[in-house]
């Protein structure tokens, strides 16, 4: 009687690793043939070398390519029978908490993508990859710093993509699927918001609707009476640093407080030297400036760069004549920047 060989796939498997990836991991790394990984996905061979190939294709992109390195390095075919889940050394909680980081890092850095003129800057040799946004004056504006696994995971599952993999700087844009994809992250953080996600942030698409441009890049673009910009660039960058503090801190276990409620109970001072990037110290800095802002200017500070209110919301919000927002936006991001100017160094955006 003729017996089936032992499916052998690759042991490392994280969430974010789409199911193409897996199959070609599997055929290349774990050396299963294309006919068994067909049997048990319970489709075509056809399918498989489909999937096997247009990977294979994409390993010019230095981000997927250093992916399926990193992950086919980790590969132990020997130590899987058929049909068993994956397993590492890893604890199951800690596996978990992972793919909530990596989904919260990938949704902060498309938020960032989708701004007009971004993109996902990534060097050779470097450990992290940063979003860049063309400022309305030409000079370049840094939003975000990204780990090198989680701008892997985003080439990986054609979130982003560029078309000069050649380069010395790989320069890489938001894709349709990514945007998609936002909007199933912010579909899990709305459910999560109300009690109603369990399970860690899902990699599947939904159909909410996508965030909004920051107002501050369009009051950038405008002139005052003297032809100046209504927001210099030094400005627009301390609300930046105000907003990556503020999705930083989001990523901590307290995601779903209530900064409205902070912020009409009054302000509390509060140490605002806090360093590094956790959760808990990004926290600590969202408050500490707001704190300094003192209400009013901190609640038009928050509301615009922080949730992306646009201004005649804002003023709706907070019982204001017409046009008389953007005035108190501009003098509110005055203070947060002579905030951040008098923390020195550690004022800067994080990275």
């Amino acid at each position: 009687m003729r017996t089936e060989p032992r499916l052998r796939v690759a042991r490392v498997r994280p969430d974010f690793v789409p199911k193409a990836v897996r199959h070609y991991l599997d055929h290349t790394a774990a050396g299963t043939s294309i006919r068994a990984l067909a049997r048990a996905a319970d489709v075509h061979a056809s399918t498989i070398l489909r999937q096997v190939r247009r990977i294979e294709n994409r390993r010019d992109d230095p981000l997927v390519d250093a992916a399926l390195r990193r992950l086919s390095e980790h590969s132990d075919a020997a130590s899987l029978s058929q049909q068993e889940p994956c397993m590492t050394k890893t604890p199951r909680t800690t596996a978990r908490e992972e793919q909530q980081r990596i989904a919260a890092e990938c949704s902060r850095a498309l938020r960032r993508l989708m701004e007009t003129g971004a993109v996902l800057a990534v060097a050779k040799d470097m450990e992290m990859a940063v979003v860049v946004r063309d400022a309305p004056d030409g000079s370049t504006t840094r939003t975000a710093v990204v780990g090198q696994d989680v701008a892997q995971a985003l080439a990986l599952n054609d979130w982003i993509a560029t078309d000069d993999p050649d380069a010395r700087i790989v320069k890489y844009r938001v894709t349709a699927a990514g945007r998609n994809q936002l909007r199933a992250f912010m579909a899990n953080d709305e459910n999560r918001a109300t009690g109603m996600a369990e399970a860690p942030a899902s990699f599947d698409h939904a159909r909410v609707a996508a965030p909004a441009e920051s107002p501050l890049n369009g009051l950038a673009r405008r002139r005052d009476k003297d032809g100046k910009p209504f927001l210099s660039s030094a400005l627009v960058r301390a609300g930046e640093r105000l907003r990556e503090d503020f999705e930083l801190a989001q990523m901590g276990p307290r995601v779903t407080q209530d900064w409205d409620s902070f912020l009409t109970a009054g302000t509390t001072r509060t140490h605002s030297g806090a360093s590094g990037n956790s959760p808990a110290a990004a926290d600590a800095r969202v408050k500490a400036a707001l704190a300094d802002l003192g209400p009013g200017l901190a609640d038009i500070a928050l509301r615009c760069c922080c949730f992306l209110e646009g201004m005649e919301t804002t003023e709706k919000h907070m019982g204001w004549s017409a046009r008389s927002g953007k005035i108190v936006l501009r003098i509110a991001l005055q203070r947060l920047r002579l905030h951040y100017d008098s923390l020195g160094q550690a004022g800067k955006m994080i990275g």
